[in-house]
């Protein structure tokens, strides 16, 4: 009893208002020590129950849930009692005489204890409410639309109606709690100017919070996450919340927050590392698949290898009781992992094979996906997925679900579609957007590329569908009239068959919309420009124009995606001075703020362009600085680990070649070494003839064993005079825009620094050496002869 006050201490607050003859029976219930007791004394007092009581059985029913630990068999078990039908049938016949508070709550209380599909007593208290929507305040408002996303009705026009309230009292709403339930529930039917006053209204109220309401901060990230909007100041005020109670988060909460933060690519490396350790003492206290199957997938990816081991060990020894969706969510953490514990693989495998049945197309993907990744081989597991899949296929009508499936198909071996199939693809190309006709297309490509030995009627049928695709992608933009429509199925295109058929297009489409590029968009299509490698001036001008006049609307975490593209394509806008100082000051405001892997990146991509600035590098070249990103690349994936320490290497070779003044140690001699040691270099004397290789080169990689001179140039062993040293380049096409001949970025930088070094560079571009010109090896040697020693053909 005891415990059941000090966990529900409102239990007192939420019915001291109730009338005199309820309270003898309310103080009773309250003092119940289990479900029986409750229901005893239903059965004693229903002729005189009323309305406040029936709401109390329902609340002190539903604490006691929330103390189990099965809840779904404890909801069973309250459904099985004889007179929770009396409580049931007493609280529809009290409906009228409940106040709104009453209502409201009998019906959240309802759907927790008996979450039926179609339960009369729910309909007719959501159909009272509806009668009642318009005087309910703003709390009462709240709980019910938290109650009608329960039931998944986001899209209903009782939701809509719910919306427009908001939005019609929203300068008068003061409390932010009830604000942030409301905002998470009507998510999907908000325009982005309602979004974004909803989110102008948070940061009004935030303050106005204590610190510790955690369950306010992850509901504002919460919607964040539905609308998909990182919004970075909203952000890191509830990352601040969330790291001063990290010590009372709970699995559930640390699990959440994660799940958000990789959907909205928010990067707090301090709550990682503190989640970590508060996740990592967990391992011990969970004995069940219920929370172990949570700390395994919320632990697992970012554990140490001791960890790791634990996890694998723990959750193989609980397999045969997981149940299919916790089979799935071990297999696609495993693959987060990288995991090869090919025991457990297999383990899994087998009871996602057994529930293959259960799942729908996007969870036959994710399986499809996952056992590919993690090399797992099974004939048996891999016909039954292509049967399910095909038994999808048939029925589907959704293009978006029709590709999904046509994709999973395309990654399973020996799989492909006979005409029938492709006949019903075709048949909703004019539904699709641009990402199920890159789904569909990628799909296709890769089976025209494992089935080129088999040029029959069905791969003829595939490249009259490639055509198709070409023809709706291209249609699709070009109907497009609104950049930010657009750019929701723009971000996440990536393959061969956009750059090869859309890129060009898509490239056009921006330029004819770009007047809607603002502060809001503008570090993400600068990001989406980088990775294409396509070069248009007039783009990279306005991305400039729009941060040089609208700079203190961009948040800083912002400025390394805009910078990207400016860095990796090598090009300089018009007013290049203003706008890379503009984004420096921007930076160097905020240098605290940024993250480790965050402010090596952006040391790197400001190099590449010849901008060295000195409070950025004191940030990063310092012992605090780089001990704290050991720590934090602990915590990276394999790939994104080496990214960071392979950029960290360039910087710190970019900053001692070209900023010497600023005496920062060269730590990366290895690295230089096996870079550097792959230029062809030869030494010529003055009059173009080799000299013997060895006693006069330098190792491209000994930067400590040189000296800088009074003029800030590199020497190292001495040349005959007028002899010079000679680097030949061969330029793959990777060094190169794609849409023109331009060098990119790191390249052009490459050439600068091998020229610091004393070298006269020689590059050997891919579009000459692979040209006709050039066919026989004669002709290349000739060619090779006159960049080389400045002769003609022998």
């Amino acid at each position: 009893m005891l415990r059941l006050r000090a966990i529900y201490p409102c239990s007192w607050r939420v019915f001291q208002f109730r009338t005199c003859s309820c309270k003898p029976l309310i103080s009773q219930m309250i003092k119940c020590t289990d479900e029986e007791q409750v229901f005893d004394l239903i059965k004693k007092n229903k002729a005189t129950f009323s309305e406040k009581q029936v709401e109390c059985a329902f609340n002190i029913l539903w604490q006691f849930q929330q103390q189990r630990t099965s809840f779904l068999k404890n909801v069973d078990c309250i459904r099985d009692y004889p007179h929770f039908l009396t409580l049931h049938n007493l609280a529809t016949s009290q409906i009228e005489f409940m106040d709104d508070d009453t209502l409201v709550n009998v019906l959240y209380f309802i759907q927790q204890c008996a979450p039926e599909a179609h339960d009369l007593l729910v309909e007719a208290l959501v159909i009272e409410s509806w009668r009642r929507l318009e005087r309910f305040d703003i709390n009462v408002l709240s709980k019910f639309s938290s109650c009608l996303a329960n039931q998944l009705l986001y899209y209903s026009p009782l939701m809509g109606k719910i919306a427009d309230i908001v939005h019609r009292n929203l300068e008068t709403i003061d409390d932010l709690r009830s604000l942030s339930v409301l905002m998470v529930s009507i998510s999907s039917l908000t325009s982005q100017r309602f979004q974004q006053q909803l989110v102008n209204k948070t940061e009004h109220l935030f303050d106005t919070i204590d610190s510790s309401q955690v369950n306010v901060a992850r509901r504002i990230v919460q919607f964040l996450r539905n609308i998909k909007y990182s919004y970075y100041p909203l952000l890191e005020r509830c990352n601040k919340v969330f790291l001063s109670n990290m010590n009372h988060l709970d699995l559930d909460c640390i699990s959440k927050i994660l799940s958000l933060y990789h959907s909205l690519q928010f990067h707090s490396f301090e709550f990682v590392k503190m989640a970590k350790k508060r996740l990592t003492e967990m391992i011990p206290l969970f004995d069940h698949p219920d929370g172990f199957v949570k700390l395994f997938v919320a632990l697992g990816p970012m554990a140490g290898p001791e960890e790791k081991k634990q996890l694998k060990s723990t959750i193989l020894l609980m397999s045969e009781e997981l149940t299919s969706q916790q089979a799935l969510a071990v297999m696609s953490a495993m693959e987060e992992m990288e995991s090869r514990n090919s025991h457990l693989i297999k383990k899994i495998a087998s009871i996602l094979h057994k529930h293959l049945d259960d799942y729908k197309p996007f969870e036959l993907l994710k399986i499809t996906q996952t056992l590919t990744f993690l090399h797992f081989q099974s004939k048996e597991l891999f016909v039954k997925l292509r049967e399910l899949l095909l038994r999808y296929l048939k029925i589907s009508v959704i293009p978006s679900e029709i590709a999904i499936l046509v994709y999973a198909l395309s990654i399973l071996p020996s799989s492909n579609l006979c005409e029938v199939e492709i006949s019903q693809i075709e048949a909703v190309l004019p539904q699709c957007d641009l990402n199920d006709l890159n789904g569909f297309a990628t799909s296709v490509l890769r089976w025209i590329h494992y089935d080129r030995k088999y040029l029959d009627s069905t791969t003829g049928k595939q490249l009259k569908l490639l055509q198709k695709l070409d023809h709706y992608g291209l249609q699709r933009l070009r109907n497009s009239n609104s950049l930010n429509l657009l750019w929701k199925e723009l971000k996440s295109l990536k393959g061969d068959w956009f750059t090869e058929s859309l890129l060009e297009e898509t490239v056009a489409t921006l330029l004819r919309l770009m007047d809607e590029i603002n502060s809001k968009n503008v570090a993400e299509i600068a990001s989406f420009i980088s990775r294409t490698n396509y070069l248009n001036t007039l783009l990279l001008d306005r991305i400039a124009s729009v941060v040089v006049q609208q700079i203190e609307k961009i948040h800083p975490f912002e400025i390394l995606g805009i910078i990207l593209p400016f860095s990796a394509l090598n090009y300089d806008p018009p007013q290049n001075d203003e706008f890379f100082r503009i984004c420096i000051q921007h930076l160097n405001s905020y240098l605290s703020g940024l993250e480790p892997p965050m402010l090596v990146f952006l040391g790197f991509s400001l190099a590449a362009l010849g901008y060295f600035p000195e409070d950025l590098l004191k940030a990063i070249f310092n012992i605090k600085f780089l001990s704290k990103m050991d720590s934090q690349l602990e915590l990276l994936c394999s790939s994104l680990n080496r990214r960071v320490q392979f950029r960290l290497m360039e910087l710190n070779r970019a900053v001692c070649l070209e900023c010497p003044e600023y005496q920062i140690p060269w730590f990366h001699d290895r690295f230089c070494q096996q870079q550097y040691n792959k230029d062809f270099e030869c030494v010529l004397d003055k009059k173009k003839k080799p000299l013997p290789y060895g006693s006069h080169n330098i190792t491209l990689g000994k930067l400590p064993e040189m000296h800088w001179e009074s003029n800030t140039q590199i020497t190292g062993s001495r040349l005959p005079p007028g002899a010079e040293r000679i680097a030949l380049q061969f330029l793959d096409s990777r060094a190169f825009c794609r849409n023109i001949p331009h060098l990119k970025g790191k390249s052009a930088m490459k050439k600068r620094h091998l020229e610091i070094l004393g070298y006269h560079i020689i590059q050997i571009p891919h579009f000459e050496w692979n040209s006709m010109a050039l066919s026989t090896k004669e002709a290349r040697m000739d060619y090779l002869r006159e960049r080389i020693f400045g002769e003609g053909k022998s």
